[in-house]
């Protein structure tokens, strides 16, 4: 009998609950990134409680108690351990960057370490080790230029413990020792963190540049791929033999890989950039599962995968556009890997949280591998298996995108038998009331874009021909351009790409033709740049921004929609004539 493999995205299963904890006390909430003031607070409110009991320890052990370490047990230990706790609480309640914060916690730390010192004997000489800690501590966490302020510190904390204290003066050596380990150990530390800055530097410009590369390659490869997707529709349409009609079958089944591994690429390059933030709202799963199943039915049929839906009528929030992309990960992961086999998507309530479990019929992984599954560019491959499409990033998105949301994602695999993924920690919410949810009217009828005239505009040649030959199929008056026209003619609905040149865009288009026909014309934006940025410049969060490629459906469907929208707004002005 195989065995039954299980990992998360944190490694194995034992260690999720330790990383959990370290990322509930360590990690920013809002950006999950690790916190250093959260950290050191936290570190502060375990090491005074030892530091504590070591110093009562002392004191009663010692043969004379001097009035300063009475002093020092009942009075300024308990002040520096409510002031920790203060310091943490402000932490939780103001998490981030805040100076002040990090200078009173310097100067609660010295100051308590420097009053130690001063009036104690040797009892307090492990009380250095603190000195040194704190000092290097502050300049890791904070940079070189808090290592230095800390240096300052140390050398005024061990000054005034000289100047205050008989002991101390009479061990020359020892506190020579104490200043010149104060200087070493910082100077050495600050030469490290000076490379490491350097290096950093370095990183982030060839990062930086990495992501203009891609920025603009994205914007290139995704006009050609567009374009050859509308041809290839067209193609379909135009009455081909059986055989020609195969011929463009395999070659829509070669773009679609090729996009497959352009989005991973982008979608990757877009989470390294850190731009990605979610936005979370309330979605109806069974609508977004089914979504997802039309999705990916050709990709189904090309595989010889049955693809089966158990119905769910839970509501999440969740942002949908990341959890989606998720979940077209692992459904495109499952098809490439369970070819002729079986699909199964559902969805079951866990600790009063939702998870969606997709399960296929492939053939496993071995144990070997599922350590590395969620690794960069890594796929799992034995000797003489086939080729796979491909670049090893699928996991990889998923793993990152999970941790984005704040949810956990479980993989289990029985070789021979298939695997299943798991996205958990998805939050319920109750479904929306009547009059929240979307009453839109219904589907129009195929032949709705039929006699509807449309201004294209394009400046990419290739793309406005697909785009025009894929309209005047289905029935629209097309005028397309290469440019915003000076005088538009009257239209039904605007279609544009954003970046025109002469300076001009798609917003200015639009506004263009609606302030010319003295109507506001149902518009459309195609774009092969970020869509976030795009729609920052719309000055309508109506109008929708499609990403390029686009597929023809969903193209269609956006343009049923528009084309609906412009026969209600003319009923209305008839109506009001």
């Amino acid at each position: 009998m195989k065995q039954e493999g299980v990992i998360d995205a944190g490694g194995i299963a034992s260690w999720n609950g330790l990383q959990t904890w370290v990322n509930r006390t360590f990690v920013h909430p809002e950006d999950l990134t690790y916190d250093p003031e959260r950290g050191q607070a936290l570190s502060r409110l375990f090491s005074g409680p030892v530091v504590a009991i070591y110093m009562v320890l002392a004191v009663l052990l010692a043969p004379e108690r001097p009035w300063a370490l009475t002093e020092l047990i009942a009075v300024i230990i308990p002040l520096y351990l409510i002031s920790s706790w203060l310091l943490f609480m402000w932490v939780l309640q103001r998490p981030g960057r805040s100076l002040p914060r990090r200078a009173c916690a310097m100067a609660l730390d010295y100051a308590a370490m420097a009053y130690t010192l001063s009036m104690t004997g040797p009892q307090s000489l492990p009380v250095y080790a603190f000195v040194l800690w704190v000092t290097v501590g502050n300049g890791i966490r904070y940079g070189p230029r808090t290592l230095l302020f800390a240096t300052i510190c140390a050398f005024a904390t061990l000054a005034t413990a000289w100047a205050f204290n008989a002991y101390w003066r009479g061990e020359p050596f020892l506190v020579l020792t104490l200043f010149l380990t104060c200087a070493l150990v910082p100077a050495y530390v600050f030469v490290l963190l000076s490379r490491i800055q350097r290096a950093r530097d370095v990183a982030l410009e060839a990062n930086v540049a990495k992501s203009r590369f891609l920025a603009q390659a994205s914007h290139d490869l995704r006009q050609p791929i567009h374009a050859i997707s509308l041809f290839i529709a067209c193609l379909r349409d135009a009455g081909l033999g059986l055989e020609e009609r195969k011929m463009v079958e395999h070659i829509d089944h070669s773009l679609q890989s090729l996009m497959r591994l352009f989005r991973s690429l982008l979608d990757i390059s877009t989470l390294d950039s850190g731009k990605v933030k979610p936005n979370g709202r309330k979605v109806a799963v069974g609508a977004l599962l089914d979504e997802l199943k039309q999705r990916n039915s050709q990709a189904a049929e090309w595989a010889n995968v049955t693809i089966r839906l158990v119905p769910c009528s839970s509501y999440i929030r969740v942002d949908d556009v990341l959890l989606s992309t998720i979940l077209q990960n692992v459904i495109t992961n499952s098809l490439k890997y369970a070819p002729d086999g079986k699909i199964l998507i559902g969805c079951r309530r866990r600790s009063g949280k939702l998870v969606i479990e997709i399960y296929d019929t492939g053939p496993g992984i071995p144990e070997a591998h599922l350590a590395r599954v969620f690794d960069e560019f890594y796929q799992v491959r034995e000797r003489g298996d086939r080729d796979i499409e491909g670049v090893g990033l699928g996991l990889t998105i998923v793993n990152r995108l999970v941790k984005l949301l704040g949810l956990s994602v479980k993989l289990r695999s029985v070789e021979g038998r298939g695997t299943c993924v798991a996205i958990g920690g998805l939050d319920i919410v109750e479904a929306p009331r009547l009059e929240e949810m979307n009453t839109a009217p219904a589907y129009p009828a195929p032949g709705a874009m039929s006699g509807v005239r449309v201004l294209l505009v394009d400046d990419d040649r290739e793309v406005l021909d697909a785009t025009a030959a894929m309209l005047k199929r289905w029935g629209c008056i097309v005028q397309a351009e290469a440019a915003p026209p000076p005088v538009p003619a009257d239209c039904d609905m605007v279609i544009t790409d954003f970046d025109l040149g002469d300076r001009q865009t798609g917003a200015d288009c639009i506004s263009m033709v609606r302030e010319s026909v003295r109507r506001r014309v149902p518009a459309l934006v195609m774009t092969g740049h970020d869509e976030a940025r795009v729609r920052a410049e719309l000055d309508d969060a109506s109008i929708p921004v499609l990403t390029k490629p686009v597929r023809p459906a969903e193209l269609r469907s956006v343009l049923n929609t528009l084309a609906l929208a412009n026969a209600s707004q003319k009923d209305a002005q008839d109506r009001n004539t």
